[in-house]
């Protein structure tokens, strides 16, 4: 399964990618905004430390506008993969998109009839937001679930399940078990994976003994 992490900030990224977890790149007009920075010039700049897709959402409503812009987020570089949202004219851009050669991400899906619209629209990848639904009382997992189990029914169907709004490494494993092909982690859950208090009771453990060597390997 590929890791995305879903963040606009430069810093985090680039020491994210340093350990050869990132596959790629979310962002959104909300992420973008906290950088305080332009909208195209941190798409470039993450583009040009990423190697995988990076997703830029349009910010028009209509079909005509998001096609213009779709065109111009695509120009930054070959790895941007344009967000479009889950609406009949996203659905119409992604087609049109797609249809050009364009990585796209159609993005704010919450049923698997939706998912089997975009995957038809020719989506590199839908994203299902399985924390919103989980927010709401639904078990967000359901709908990954459904999905797969769609998608796996008509092979030629190439779009990627990329598991969005995950709020914590429960949401990670549960996403592999199912066999979503991407998760999208913010910073902070992609770290937490990491985590166990085992490992740091361990760890505490074999460096009191090696203290107690008075050792050092580099001497």
């Amino acid at each position: 399964m590929k890791f995305f992490v879903d963040t606009a900030d430069i810093a985090e990224i680039r020491d994210l990618a340093a350990t050869g977890l990132v596959d790629g790149v979310t962002t959104n007009p909300s992420l973008v905004a906290k950088t305080g920075r332009n909208f195209l010039d941190v798409v470039a700049e993450i583009c040009s430390v990423v190697e995988g897709p990076v997703s830029a959402e349009v910010t028009a409503m209509d079909h005509e506008t998001m096609v213009a812009e779709g065109r111009k987020l695509a120009a930054i570089a070959p790895n941007v993969a344009v967000k479009v949202p889950l609406t009949i004219d996203g659905l119409k851009t992604c087609k049109v998109l797609s249809g050009a050669g364009t990585l796209v991400n159609v993005t704010l899906c919450f049923s698997s009839a939706q998912a089997l619209l975009a995957a038809k629209a020719g989506a590199s990848f839908i994203s299902p937001f399985v924390g919103r639904l989980d927010d709401i009382a639904q078990d967000g997992m359901d709908l990954i679930r459904e999905i797969r189990e769609i998608y796996d029914n008509y092979p030629h169907l190439k779009t990627e399940i990329l598991v969005a709004s995950v709020r914590h490494p429960r949401h990670v494993v549960d996403s592999a078990r199912i066999g979503a092909d991407v998760v999208t982690l913010p910073p902070d859950v992609l770290r937490k994976l990491a985590l166990h208090p085992l490992t740091d009771k361990g760890l505490d453990t074999f460096m009191a003994d090696w203290k107690k060597t008075g050792q050092t390997i580099l001497g």
